[in-house]
């Protein structure tokens, strides 16, 4: 159990070391769960994940086709496996590009988003309408990350 908590330990503090939030005290903040901005402190490899949309892990079929909210969460968590598969995870995610199919959703988004990067250092973030998604996606994520 004491190594477990070390490793704990660690990774808040290699978390710590590697990312650093910018903010601005000229600027407001941000209006959603986001950074100004992110630096990295180290040499690290980084990982770009393409757009992720809310579709099935086992079938591949797109699901919550009525729902943004589930349509979200099910889009951050597909974006978590393939950070995982990169080696990396939510937490190392230093920018992040939000599209949406209309920005009515801009706030159901964003309590979904806010549940997934809870963290202190909050990822950059853009988030854009665009006119329509692939397969009738509501919202579309990708992002930069970090693999520590």
């Amino acid at each position: 159990m004491a190594s477990r908590i070390q490793s704990l330990n660690n990774q808040i503090n290699n978390k710590q070391k590697l990312l650093t939030a910018v903010t601005s005290s000229n600027l407001p903040q941000p209006i959603a769960p986001f950074s100004h901005a992110v630096a990295i402190n180290a040499n690290s490899k980084l990982l770009f994940v393409s757009g992720q949309l809310s579709r099935d892990p086992k079938s591949g079929k797109f699901v919550h086709a009525d729902n943004v909210a589930l349509q979200t969460e099910q889009t951050l968590i597909n974006l978590k496996e393939v950070l995982k598969a990169g080696g990396s995870d939510l937490q190392y995610v230093v920018k992040c590009t939000v599209y949406l199919n209309d920005m009515a959703h801009f706030n159901q988004v964003n309590e979904v988003y806010g549940k997934f990067f809870n963290t202190d250092v909050k990822p950059a973030r853009a988030c854009f309408a665009v006119r329509e998604l692939p397969a009738g996606a509501k919202v579309e994520i990708e992002c930069i990350a970090v693999v520590p």
